[in-house]
């Protein structure tokens, strides 16, 4: 019986050698087929992780502010403004600490939307605080960045991102027609007129808070504080192209400026990228201009003075133009020292300072 047993298991080993075999044959025989596959399934998973990780066209930042009540038409809009243009985005609402019920609607919405995301500050920072916190948590290569506050259409934003494929790097939108306050309008003048006479860039509506750029050209732009506001003309003094499209403006309540510490601020700002785009290398043409205008007027006040004494047509002690003539002379040379001081700071960092931007190289 143990030798039946014996023989029966060997013959059992035999055929599953056998088997193992003839299945190793056929493997090696269709290796072609199995690589083939391997190669298949190592080129699906790429694609699946590609499309999962896809990002949008288009990155949308907009800050509110207690602005409960017209958050969803303005959302809407913006939705249909989006399908209008017909590339994918993704909306970020940035929502300055509102004290209404602006981030219970916000939320509503993020529910709804997945191409939504959400930002809450902790206090209220300001639009150019909101704005910079936009912009690192998107992902879009055009950003379109559209104040809530100034209740324009955002269907519009499809015209901005159309004038932007026709070769320009920024879209200023332009509010037409307008339903803020008559005071509004009438500062907005001013204020567009002095920037085409200083900054020599022709706009309607600088100050909309409205815009469509490339991100590539808001990495050249360096900005800061509230100056994107002037971001327009930041980006025309570093070359690039900006035009403007108009955007209907809906009607609501509009926040009316009525401080004159606004206005105060507004201009400083505005002379400030006056000296930045034109004066970062040489701070000395400008300071040292008025400079030596005070300092040219005092000195003429105090060598007529001078020569009045002098041949003795009276005395001069307590006379104003004696005073006046006195201090411009000291505004005048400080204003020249403080611009040769910045001379000299430029002369040890010139090589970090670049005013200019390089559009294309061909032939490297």
């Amino acid at each position: 019986m143990e030798e039946k047993a014996s023989k029966t298991t060997a013959v059992t080993n035999n055929k599953t050698t056998a088997t193992a075999k003839k299945t190793r044959a056929k493997t090696a025989g269709s290796g072609k087929t199995t690589t083939t596959r391997k190669t298949a399934t190592s080129k699906t998973s790429p694609r699946t992780r590609r499309k999962s990780s896809a990002k949008p066209a288009v990155s949308v930042i907009i800050p509110v502010y207690n602005m409960a009540d017209f958050i969803p038409t303005m959302y809407e809009r913006l939705v249909e403004g989006l399908k209008e243009y017909g590339k994918p985005g993704e909306i970020v609402l940035v929502d300055d600490a509102s004290e209404d019920r602006t981030w219970e609607v916000l939320q509503e919405i993020a529910k709804k939307d997945k191409s939504v995301k959400l930002i809450r500050m902790r206090n209220t920072f300001g639009e150019a605080s909101c704005f910079d916190a936009g912009l690192k948590n998107s992902e879009g290569e055009v950003v379109v960045y559209a104040a809530a506050r100034v209740r324009a259409d955002l269907y519009g934003v499809a015209g901005l991102l159309k004038k932007l494929d026709e070769g320009n790097d920024l879209v200023v939108g332009w509010r037409w027609p307008r339903k803020d306050s008559e005071l509004n309008q009438k500062v907005s003048r001013w204020f567009n007129a002095l920037v085409h006479r200083l900054g020599n860039l022709k706009l309607n509506d600088i100050n909309s808070s409205i815009f469509a750029a490339r991100r590539s050209m808001l990495d050249n732009v360096t900005f800061y504080g509230d100056l994107n506001i002037f971001l327009p003309l930041l980006a025309h003094g570093k070359g690039y192209k900006v035009v403007e499209e108009k955007i209907e403006q809906m009607p609501g309540e509009f926040r009316q400026s009525k401080y004159f510490g606004d206005y105060i601020n507004r201009l400083l700002d505005f002379i400030t990228v006056i000296f930045l785009t034109r004066y970062s290398k040489r701070p000395l043409h400008f300071l040292g201009f008025f400079g030596m205008i005070l300092t040219l007027s005092g000195g003429l006040m105090s060598a007529y003075l001078f020569v009045y004494r002098l041949f003795g047509f009276g005395a001069i002690a307590g006379r104003p133009l004696l005073l006046l003539g006195t201090l411009l002379l000291v505004i005048g040379l400080q204003m020249i020292s403080i611009g040769l001081i910045g001379e000299m700071i430029i002369y040890t960092h010139a090589r970090e300072i670049r005013e200019y931007n390089i559009e294309t190289v061909v032939g490297q």
